[in-house]
Order: structure tokens, then C-alpha cells, then sequence
């Protein structure tokens, strides 16, 4: 343990639970050098913020010319970087979305969500998925239960929160067979609308339309269109966090994009500005143009070196063409994978979308192997390469690259993984 680590340990709370003990001194693109001098291949991504990779040119470039002008404005005056980057949120997001409100943190974006939702249609209440990971501050972690140490001694949280089951095909939550489905959590929903919760006082459904923390759990096409067939026939708002999701992480600008379902409002972060802190919620004119001054605020959001920093990671994907490389890559990647499966039947299940891949790591009864998952993690790093799990159990391995990956790095980090599974075996 270096002497950082054990400063650190002395005045930083345990909440602030690392992955691991490397003690970072530089990074750039998809690698990060320790105080060691040892060199990782960063596939954590900061849990899916660097998408684009450490210190991008375009990125470090903005920031520093922004830095030299101001610093921070708090709503005290517009500034061009921010509505820049609202015009080209506007140009990237699906459908009519076509207003912003910045905040600093994922769970920021989700709380000023709920609060739209509930000031637009006068109904407190919201239906989430179980699994979701939403947050941790009161209002995103009422919506949240991916893993019940996140909730613990918090209760009571928000009321008129109800919850249906994720469409998780692996692990059927309506005990069903792979390969049979008939979309029975489809019809839990409905009937939690027909039998327990009157309609008439759900405001808001969320969703992430790939379960992050929950397992990366890709749902049906089906489940996605029909679920907004509901929201429409309810007049539900339909709230897509895609906070982990966004921003290219699926080979797609949003992951929603992939199944065709447009949200009524949508919760952007992570990988929205390369690593600098901001976070925005978009809707149509029609729902945020109706907020009034002061319904919603924030001090630091939208700080300026951020916004520039957003439009410029915005320009490095569309003119680096990243989503059109992660599309082309990331199937070779997935079919590396599945050979992978071949050798090592603890791989229980191959899913995901672009560069945001999960690998479910089971024992023979296909009970999650949680404890082979951290041993797997920690070889992985022992080799130069950082993964981080998620899961319910903690037993899915994320496979989460920059979008500016190479297939030399893929290899190396494919290399990496074959082998921490033989020394697993």
C-alpha cells in the first residue's frame, strides 16, 4: 500500500469505496501510468466518463481557453459555452427534445426530472424498475434498488414510488425460460395499473434503457415499444436516464436510439464532458417551457470550462466518426467474447450494446459468482488492465472501453482476460 493510500484511508470517509489502489500520476487515451511508473489499460472509463479518453486534445484545449477567459457564472449571465452546448444537445438528442436545463452530477439531472415531471402533470407519483440505479441523493435513490446497501438506514425515502421488474432475460424475473418470452414483466406492469395503482396519479415512468449498475442488461425492442404505447395511453411522462448510457457509449449518440422509443425527457452525464463535472436534463419546449423562473436552480451547474469542454468531447465524436468505429468494432468484440464462453463456462451471459458489454460470471447451478468475479478483477489488474463490476451481485464484469479504443488495445486487453480466466480454472 503506497503512502498516499494510507494518508487517504486516514482523512477520506469509507463511502468513498475505491476500486482500487492505484495511485494515478498521468493518463492519456486509454492508459493511466501509477506512481509506480506501471502503465493500465483503463477500461473503467471512470465508471463511463472518459468515453472519449483521458485528456483529449480537443477537450484539454477548450477547457484551457475557456479558463483564461472566466471561470463560473451561476446564471448571473449567459455565456456562449453554455448555449453552444445546449444547441448541440439539441441536434444530438431523439425526437422533439429541445431544451436544457445543466447541473453538475447524474443524480442532479434525475432529481430536476422527477421534478419536471411532477410540475408539468400535477401527479406525484412514478413507476421505476427494479435493479436501477438512479442515484444516491434522496429523490434518485427513492427510485434506485440495484443493490440494497444503497438504501439501508435511508428509509423513509420518497413516497408513491412503484416498481416493476426489469425486463432481464437471463435471470427472468417472471421465472420464464430464455428463448420464451412472452413479456410476462411486460404484463406485471399492467396489471400494477389495472389492480393496484390508480393511473390517474402516476406522473412519471423511469427507466434506463440499458440497465447500468443492475448488470448491463439489454431489454427487448418489444418491451421498449410497447412500454411507450403505455406511457402514451396513460399520458405518463417517459423518462430515459441514459447518464451511463449517453453520449456514445452504445455506438449510438443515446441508447434509446437502438430500439426506437423517444422519451419525453432524457438525463445526460458521465461521458457528456470528457471528466469535467455537468449534467443536463432535456425535454420538449412544450414540458421545460413551462417552468417558470426559480421552479428549479442550480448555483454551480453548467459551469463554464465544462460546458466547453462538452461541446468539444460532442466534436471529437462526430469528427473522429466514434460511433461509427465503436459500431464496427464491437461486434468483433462481442464474438471474441463468445469464444471466450467456449473455454470458460463461468461465463453465464455475453449482453450489451457498442463498448457497453457485461459479462454475468456464474457457477454451475448458474447461481452469480460474485467472489469469482472479484478474483477475476483483481488478476485482470495484476496484468495491466482495470475492469470494474456491476450487478445486483456484484457478478458482472463491465467491459466499458474509450470510444477511441484500437483493436491493438482490444486485443491486449482480450489477451489479459483469456488469461486471468486459465489462472481462475
Amino acid at each position: 500500500m503506497s503512502d498516499l493510500v494510507k494518508r487517504g484511508k486516514k482523512v477520506l470517509t469509507p463511502a468513498l469505496a475505491f476500486d482500487t489502489q492505484v495511485v494515478a500520476v498521468k493518463a492519456e487515451g486509454c492508459w493511466v501510468e501509477g506512481d509506480d511508473g506501471r502503465k493500465y489499460l483503463d477500461f473503467s472509463c471512470g465508471t463511463a466518463v472518459t468515453n472519449i479518453g483521458h485528456r483529449p486534445p480537443r477537450v484539454v484545449k477548450a477547457a484551457q481557453a475557456q479558463l483564461e477567459r472566466f471561470i463560473h457564472s451561476g446564471c448571473i449571465f449567459y455565456y456562449d459555452s453554455l448555449v453552444k452546448l445546449a444547441e448541440e444537445l439539441t441536434s444530438i438528442t431523439p425526437g422533439d427534445i429541445d431544451m436544457f436545463f445543466v447541473a453538475n452530477a447524474g443524480s442532479e439531472a434525475v432529481e430536476g426530472a422527477l421534478k419536471l415531471a411532477r410540475w408539468v402533470t400535477q401527479r406525484g407519483g412514478v413507476i421505476c424498475f427494479r435493479g436501477a440505479f438512479h442515484g444516491r441523493t434522496m429523490g434518485a435513490l427513492s427510485v434506485t434498488s440495484s443493490r440494497v446497501h444503497y438504501r439501508k438506514r435511508y428509509e423513509p425515502l420518497m413516497s408513491s414510488v412503484y416498481r416493476t421488474p426489469y425486463p432481464y432475460c437471463y435471470r427472468c424475473p417472471m421465472g420464464q425460460e430464455e428463448g420464451r418470452c412472452s413479456l410476462d414483466c411486460f404484463q406485471y406492469l399492467e396489471r400494477l395499473l389495472e389492480q393496484d395503482i390508480p393511473s390517474s396519479d402516476i406522473g412519471a415512468v423511469i427507466m434506463e434503457p440499458v440497465l447500468g449498475e443492475g448488470g448491463y442488461v439489454v431489454p427487448p425492442k418489444s418491451y421498449m415499444e410497447r412500454l411507450r404505447e403505455l406511457c402514451d395511453r396513460y399520458e405518463f411522462l417517459l423518462i430515459f436516464d441514459e447518464v451511463q448510457s449517453g453520449m456514445g457509449r452504445t455506438g449510438r449518440w443515446f441508447a434509446s436510439e437502438h430500439f426506437g422509443v423517444v422519451p419525453d425527457i432524457i438525463c445526460i452525464a458521465k461521458g457528456i464532458a470528457s471528466g469535467f463535472p455537468l449534467s443536463s436534463f432535456g425535454a420538449s419546449r412544450k414540458l421545460m417551457g413551462e417552468w417558470p423562473p426559480g421552479a428549479h436552480g442550480t448555483t454551480f451547474g453548467g459551469n463554464p470550462i465544462s460546458c466547453a469542454a462538452a461541446v468539444a468531447t460532442i466534436a471529437t465524436i462526430r469528427e473522429d466518426k466514434l460511433l461509427e468505429k465503436c459500431q464496427e468494432l464491437s461486434p468483433w468484440v462481442i464474438e471474441k467474447f463468445k469464444k471466450l464462453q467456449e473455454k470458460y463456462p463461468v461465463i453465464g451471459d455475453i449482453r450489451g450494446l457498442g463498448y457497453m458489454i457485461g459479462l454475468e460470471l456464474v457457477h454451475e447451478d448458474k447461481k452469480p459468482a460474485p467472489e469469482i468475479t472479484s478474483r477475476l478483477l483483481k488478476l485482470c489488474l495484476e496484468e495491466g488492465l482495470i475492469l470494474i463490476n456491476c450487478g445486483t451481485w456484484s457478478n458482472v464484469v463491465r467491459f466499458i472501453p474509450p470510444l477511441v479504443v484500437t483493436r491493438e488495445e482490444l486485443e491486449k486487453s482480450l489477451t489479459i482476460l483469456d488469461k486471468a480466466f486459465q489462472r481462475l480454472s
